[in-house]
């Protein structure tokens, strides 16, 4: 049994211009001690469903059903949530430097998140606050622990960030963009630890970024999201080695290679589509090359391998979307 199981999850705001339907109809799974990435351009609905896993998305109409640990996330009352959230499910979010409260230290902040989840006392919640610093890789931890927020780097910020999010032993640890704005040997430094923690720990990893590269160093599975929907779904050197969906497909030949530094990029043409009305059938066919009659009046849900769990939601036979 996977330790969340998400079906049919819809998310929708009402606006004045009409109802923005942020996430539709999406489902996927995560297995303790493995990572499930899910990957999109920004407007994708990968944060939102996240979000709304914790009841952390203000006058949102959400649909579907979330089963942790056999319960139902989406019917629980506030109460119950609380409960959860921080204890079993940790998030840590995309910008440090709004989630942390800049008046208040590190540690105390930290410990507070233990006392606040635990029985633990302020001596003790202070003594595991310098542990979990240490555990995340901080230096002189005794030290930083009476820091500020403003006085640490941002790749510091990201570890005090995580080391809050494990402080209680989380199931399920839900990490939004975490090396966003990080340079190349502090993101590697990030990704390294969160792969430790989960390994150490055995939580599974909600990991959500745009970053393929993150993707492929951290995934055991992925998912790939577009206007609110998902595209394509399975483990990462499946997805990787056989791009089914044209979506897919685009993300990765939009990306420089390696061995071709003067070779040209090939764009995504057009944008991505208005979430208040959203293209008829596959939201992806305004931009599609491929697209046929039909990807305007429905979208697949088709398995491309049976035996890994490969589906794609276009209605290409498995060697058209190359």
């Amino acid at each position: 049994m996977p330790l969340l199981d998400v079906r049919d999850l819809t998310v929708s705001f009402p606006t004045p211009d009409g109802v923005v339907e942020a996430v539709r109809g999406v489902s996927f799974s995560v297995e303790a001690g493995r990572t499930l990435a899910v990957v999109g351009e920004s407007g994708s609905g990968k944060t939102v469903a996240a979000l709304s896993l914790l009841g952390l998305t203000r006058d949102a109409r959400i649909t579907g059903r979330a089963d942790f640990e056999g319960r139902d996330l989406l019917t629980m009352k506030e109460r119950e949530l609380r409960r959860i959230r921080g204890a079993r499910i940790a998030m840590v979010f995309q910008n440090p430097h709004s989630s942390l409260h800049p008046c208040h230290r590190i540690g105390s902040q930290i410990a507070e998140m233990i006392r606040l989840h635990g029985e633990s006392g302020r001596r003790e919640a202070r003594e595991r606050a310098v542990e979990l610093l240490r555990l995340v890789g901080i230096p002189s931890a005794e030290r930083q622990v009476n820091a500020y927020p403003h006085e640490f780097s941002g790749g510091m910020l990201q570890r005090a960030m995580i080391a809050m999010a494990i402080a209680v032993n989380p199931r399920l640890l839900i990490a939004d963009e975490p090396t966003t704005a990080l340079d190349v040997t502090v993101q590697a430094q990030i990704l390294q630890l969160l792969r430790r923690l989960r390994d150490e720990l055995g939580m599974a990893l909600l990991l959500i970024t745009h970053d393929l590269g993150v993707v492929a160093a951290m995934a055991d599975d992925v998912m790939v999201m577009y206007a609110g929907r998902a595209m394509e779904y399975g483990p990462r050197r499946a997805l990787f080695r056989e791009p089914h969906h044209p979506y897919t497909t685009g993300l990765f030949r939009s990306l420089p290679s390696a061995g071709a530094a003067r070779a040209r990029l090939t764009p995504i043409r057009g944008q991505p589509p208005a979430m208040i009305h959203p293209p008829v059938g596959c939201p992806f066919h305004p931009r599609c090359d491929s697209s046929a009659e039909r990807c305007h009046r429905d979208q697949a849900l088709a398995t491309v391998g049976a035996e890994t769990g490969h589906r794609s939601a276009c209605w290409l036979p498995e060697s058209g979307a190359q």
